[in-house]
């Protein structure tokens, strides 16, 4: 059954999660990731489940190394994120989750379009509910235009899925390109969730508002699903590496003036996905294998500093770095674990981020991409800036806040889910090999040479020493009381006064219609008053003898025009 549908141990346990309750429902939500991994590492390369759906082969499961890597990764993703919510009594949260996470898994092992769209729009009702459940006015404005958004993405996919088939009489998902009938479509399907420059307020948007474990999941599935989309069907389009140039330089502006600091991860969860986007434009071996390990590892630590964060706002409701400080008195585990995946995600040796982050960058050089490799090394100092010290520091160091006095540890389930984050980072960046061995590609590529080792330190090492001038000189922006709109001030301002101002200018005319129509109304009840109504000519009562004569004289007529 599991070669069937990787996918039903999850979805199995979104199911059963809803009709349990208290230890048994525990039981279930970690019981359903360890299950799925078990029946991913039962897989073997080269299955395929396949049917005919009019007059087209579908594939729901297609395995190879690339979803097995994914399928391992989604399923190690919903169980840290199990854990870490096993103190939340919500039965929304709790289905949804399992659901969101079972729809990910499904997606990574679709082998055709049909399949994956529909799996594409279980990825956006299901994450929309983890903005839902929070259950805040924020939260709903958020979550609804994240759904719209979200369902306008596979709205795009299916249509390019269309036009794929009826031109190429196939819907399997295999490489595409922007050539492909369709592909024009597809692809901007898959940059919406990937979050592409001007399509990413959507993240930035949602992702703050959800609840603090329902933030964890969103950030471990829906953007790596279609990163792996991207991988699978545009690997080589040179136009990913600009994009994802961009991507990886644009969020660090942003981030360092954010007051939010799970707003400031959002932009830099733009950021690492820039990075899977080059590897993935530039398409060699080398950079595919970079792309798909730094998808590996951010959901890891990306989802530690998530989970510490989601711990401080759990312990002090307060998510604003202008707000916090000084709780590393009072949640020093936490701020130790957090550190942890502030330096994964900095990229500093022996920790995860060092040893997936340097094949892009070195796969830029070796293609001939100079500008693009100066861009990610830049990219590389500024995440170190923003998510490796400035979330640490305004959270749990800067100032003695008010929250101090009360503060404490989280839950303990959340401790461990941290701590079993924090061993990943440091067990993969410490021995490569076993992430290594899980990729799509041999390339004999080594992290830890001296070169690599040096260029990283020097480059943290002056992002380091930038941001204490910027604080000591006081230059650098103060964490301001305020919420900050990039693009997504299109939809959010410009969109709804354009169409206020819009409806003012129309407001005369649209009075002189319903006038009109009134009128016309009016006129056509009169009419039919005159001739239905108590003293019309069709309400009168007419005589037996005349109705006859009338009955006779047309039949005499139908006669006459028979024989004639």
């Amino acid at each position: 059954m599991l070669d069937a549908w990787p996918a039903l141990p999850l979805f199995l346990g979104a199911l059963l999660a809803a009709v349990t309750r208290g230890q048994l429902r525990a039981t279930v939500m970690i019981a359903a990731p360890l299950l799925g991994a078990y029946g991913v590492f039962q897989l073997e390369p080269g299955t395929t489940t396949q049917f005919e759906l009019l007059g087209y082969a579908l594939t729901p499961v297609r395995v190879d190394s690339l979803s097995i890597l994914f399928g391992y990764l989604f399923h190690l993703a919903a169980l840290i994120g199990v854990v870490y919510a096993l103190h939340v009594k919500d039965p929304l949260q709790d289905v949804a989750a399992l659901a969101y996470a079972g729809s990910a898994v499904g997606a990574v092992f679709a082998g055709d379009l049909l399949t994956l769209f529909v799996y594409w729009e279980l990825l956006a009702v299901t994450s929309a509910i983890l903005v839902f459940a929070r259950r805040t006015e924020l939260a709903l404005s958020a979550g609804m235009r994240y759904l719209v958004i979200q369902v306008g993405s596979g709205v795009l996919l299916l249509a390019g899925a269309i036009l794929y088939a009826v031109n190429t009489g196939s819907l399997a998902f295999d490489h595409i390109g922007l050539d492909a009938p369709g592909g024009w479509l597809i692809f901007l399907a898959f940059g919406i969730k990937s979050a592409f420059p001007m399509l990413h307020g959507w993240l930035t948007d949602a992702y703050p508002e959800a609840t603090p474990t329902g933030t964890v999941f969103l950030s471990a599935f829906t953007t790596k699903v279609a990163i792996y989309s991207l991988a699978r069907g545009f690997a080589g389009t040179e136009l990913l590496v600009y994009i994802g140039a961009l991507m990886t330089c644009f969020p660090i502006f942003y981030a360092v003036i954010e007051n939010d600091l799970r707003r400031v991860l959002a932009y830099s969860l733009i950021n690492q996905l820039g990075f899977m986007v080059v590897g993935i434009g530039i398409g060699t071996e080398l950079a595919l294998n970079g792309a798909v390990a730094h998808a590996f590892n951010d959901v890891i630590f990306k989802g530690l500093l998530m989970m510490s964060m989601g711990a401080v706002l759990h312990v002090t409701g307060e998510m604003r770095g202008s707000e916090l400080g000084g709780l590393y008195k009072k949640m020093p585990r936490t701020t130790i674990l957090c550190m942890v995946g502030a330096a994964s995600i900095s990229a500093f040796p022996l920790f995860s981020g060092f040893v997936s982050k340097s094949m892009v960058v070195s796969a830029a050089i070796q293609e001939g991409h100079p500008i693009v490799w100066l861009m990610l090394l830049f990219a590389s100092a500024g995440v170190f800036h923003h998510a490796g010290i400035k979330i640490p520091f305004f959270a749990f160091f800067a100032h003695e806040s008010k929250h101090v006095a009360n503060a404490h540890e989280p839950p303990t389930n959340m401790l461990i889910a941290m701590t079993m984050a924090a061993v990943l980072c440091i067990g993969v960046g410490s021995f490569p090999g076993l992430l290594y061995g899980l990729l799509p590609y041999d390339t004999g590529y080594s992290p830890y040479d001296v070169s690599h080792v040096l260029a990283q330190l020097q480059l943290l090492a002056f992002s380091a020493l930038a941001f204490t001038w910027l604080k000591l000189a006081h230059i650098y922006p103060p964490e301001l009381k305020s919420v900050n709109l990039d693009a997504e001030w299109l939809y959010r301002r410009v969109l709804p006064e354009a169409v206020r101002r819009l409806l003012a200018k129309l407001a005369p005319f649209d009075r002189a219609l319903r006038q009109l129509g009134k009128s016309m109304v009016q006129r056509a009840l009169l009419g039919l008053a005159r001739h239905h109504g108590e003293y019309g000519v069709l309400a009168q009562t007419w005589p037996t003898g005349s109705m006859v004569t009338w009955v006779a004289a047309l039949l005499g007529l139908s006669l006459l025009l028979y024989y004639l």
